[in-house]
């Protein structure tokens, strides 16, 4: 759980506040969490701890969090916000080469662990790739690669150290 206050913490920072960029597919977001996403939701009177909620339930909890080194589980659940907590998964399989089925697993997660150093640097090389490629490069890809290689960095050294909060 504490692992998931840390992760999180980066995310809001990531994300921000309320933003309505009209360039944006999501449309209407807040702390992340769009209105395309969630249309059931007030984005604009959602809270802080409203969004720690979702991101926990549909986003940390998939990617099974908890059970990824530390480093990884950061890259997994700003990738699961980002690009989807299904691509986040495949890319996982891809990054360690198992199955990419979308089915997070033993033998993935048995992989990861074996050498987080090389799941790292692969799933983040997998996950740039996917940004190129996207339509939406042309708008938001500088964006996104920014955020790709800050949240790369901070992950990083939550793998060197080795601390487990």
């Amino acid at each position: 759980m504490k692992n998931f206050e840390r992760c999180i913490e980066i995310i809001l920072a990531e994300e921000g506040g309320l933003v309505e960029n009209p360039k944006d597919p999501g449309g209407l977001t807040k702390y992340g969490i769009s209105a395309r996403a969630y249309p059931h939701i007030n984005i604009r009177g959602l809270t802080r701890d409203d969004a720690k909620a979702i991101y926990k339930r549909d986003y940390w909890t998939p990617i099974k969090g908890d059970d990824l080194p530390d480093g990884l589980d950061l890259l997994l659940l700003d990738c699961a916000v980002n690009q989807g907590t299904g691509t986040a998964i495949k890319l996982l399989q891809e990054a360690v080469k198992e199955k990419t089925d979308g089915v997070l697993g033993v033998l993935t997660m048995d992989a990861a662990k074996r050498n987080p150093s090389r799941a790292i640097a692969e799933f983040c090389a997998l996950r740039a790739w996917r940004y190129e490629i996207n339509r939406n490069e042309e708008t938001f890809g500088k964006g996104w690669f920014r955020r790709l290689f800050r949240v790369f960095t901070l992950a990083w050294a939550l793998k060197q150290s080795g601390v487990s909060t």
